[in-house]
């Protein structure tokens, strides 16, 4: 027992696991959840299926975090500057779950839709706030113990709001759709959001390292400036479809296109505001550009190789995870076992992994656990390759979630750590949500072609290439660790 171990149990990590649990909480109440009260509710399966727009909140959060990076909020300020803006996101994000719930989608499904992208707006920013706390509360030295508490909180959130909430359903009598059953659901999750306000409530401001705007015209303009090009970029995606019906490289390339276009055109309204200005053209350098221009600055050359890293560092892990649930069906596993040792006893092994990471970064530094997360966690898609070949089997099945998911943790604490460190306290909510979102970004988008992917060659060959696809990660951490380290 050393210093370093005992941190864990202190003050600081204890209510950043609760603030992990209530940013954990509302993404499968956005997702999986709504999908099953959507479909229970009779609603058409495509219909269901757009509200996975609403996960654009989540993957472009960093168009406004510099909004809550650098404009206080009236009424709450004497909070301090991270905790009114939590303390608003949390209570918009309660009181979008309980406009969620009063509404029965069966007969208003367009109220739903609403309420669904508001409660997945006001999680995003809440994430922006606690990942911009957490980096400011402590130093580089216990941002392990900090990054693990949150992630199991998370996983915590995550398997409330998620198993939790099913079983919820499930106890009250969902299987014949009952609007009151959903209700009750909603109106308990919302409930549990409070966890997190009372973490809020009993903490204490980090110490202030600059000064936030306090003018309120510079910020209503800067505020509308914001939510106009979000929006922008939300309708113009939604409304350009695809030509290409085949997931192949010409789908991949004019999806690529359509999202950089999506990009200008948000862009270019940005740069008329400021022709005609109504916005200040020096606020808009300052929350856009200055936090990039300051990370070039630190790291000069080897900026983009830090960029290419943070891209490609969750690939193995992101594009293996998107086909295990399908997976494990047609292997023959039932929905009762995936949901037992997938979904429960899988977050228990992803929490010890976290845990076991952050223990790691404080014995052994950032870069040693940076690499010892992203071999393990790509190399346990070579588990799936294996088990591709064998016949159901619950104990190879466990076995199998067990290894993968506390090496998901470990390398998902690890990658958390080195961000964290990335991350200048000048522009900490900004920079960090631009790194989530390069984070996201590329995984996301080929892992929407990994059902293609399985069709071409089968489960054993696609696990082996997406084990394959950490091999990259692992030498650009020991060139990164020569030449622009974190200690």
């Amino acid at each position: 027992m050393n210093n370093r171990f005992l941190f864990f149990f202190t003050e600081k990590p204890l209510k950043m696991l609760m603030l992990g649990f209530s940013s954990g909480l509302p993404i499968l109440l956005v997702f999986s959840t709504l999908s099953v009260w959507l479909t229970k509710a009779g609603i058409e399966r495509s219909t269901v299926t757009l509200f996975s727009w609403a996960g654009f909140a989540y993957a472009f959060k960093y168009l406004w975090s510099p909004l809550v990076d650098k404009v206080s909020v009236p009424f709450f300020s004497n909070m301090g500057h991270r905790r009114s803006w939590l303390l608003v996101a949390q209570l918009l994000i309660i009181f979008s779950l309980i406009l969620t719930s009063i509404n029965d989608p069966k007969n208003n499904i367009i109220i739903t839709a609403i309420c669904i992208t508001l409660v997945a707006f006001f999680s995003a920013t809440q994430d922006i706030i606690i990942d911009a706390y957490r980096i400011e509360s402590v130093n580089q030295k216990f941002q392990g113990s900090l990054s693990s508490m949150y992630i199991a909180g998370y996983r915590i959130g995550m398997l409330v709001g998620g198993a939790g909430s099913l079983w919820l359903a499930s106890y009250w009598g969902s299987e014949s759709y009952d609007y009151g059953v959903w209700k009750k659901v909603y109106l308990t999750m919302s409930l549990l959001m409070l966890i997190g306000i009372i973490a809020n409530l009993i903490s204490s401001e980090p110490k202030k390292l600059r000064k936030f705007s306090k003018k309120t015209k510079l910020q209503f303009r800067f505020f509308l400036n914001i939510l106009i090009s979000v929006l922008i970029f939300i309708f113009i995606y939604s409304n350009v479809n695809n030509p290409f019906t085949e997931k192949n490289i010409l789908s991949f390339l004019f999806t690529l296109f359509k999202l950089l276009f999506c990009f200008i055109c948000s862009g270019l309204f940005i740069f008329l505001q400021i022709k005609l200005k109504f916005q200040n053209r020096s606020i808009i350098e300052e929350s856009y550009f200055n936090p990039i221009k300051n990370f070039i600055n630190k790291y000069g050359k080897f900026a983009l190789f830090i960029l290419l890293l943070i891209s490609l560092y969750r690939m193995a892990d992101v594009v293996m995870g998107v086909m295990a649930n399908i997976f494990y069906l047609e292997k023959g596993y039932s929905i009762s076992q995936i949901a037992t040792y997938s979904k429960f006893f899988g977050v228990f092994a992803t929490i010890a992994g976290g845990l076991l990471g952050g223990y790691f970064s404080m014995k052994f530094g950032t870069m040693i656990t940076l690499f010892i997360g992203a071999a393990i966690a790509s190399s346990s898609n070579l588990l799936f390759a294996w088990l591709a070949t064998t016949e159901a089997n619950i104990k190879y099945l466990i076995s199998v979630i067990t290894a993968d998911n506390i090496s998901s943790g470990f390398a998902g604490a690890a990658f958390v750590i080195y961000l964290s460190g990335l991350t200048s306290l000048k522009f900490t909510a900004t920079q960090y949500a631009l790194f989530s979102s390069i984070m996201l970004f590329l995984p996301k988008l080929i892992a929407g072609y990994s059902g293609s992917w399985v069709d071409v060659m089968g489960y054993q060959n696609y696990f082996i290439v997406t084990a394959l696809l950490g091999i990259p990660v692992l030498f650009l951490i020991v060139y990164i660790s020569k030449v622009a380290p974190i200690k």
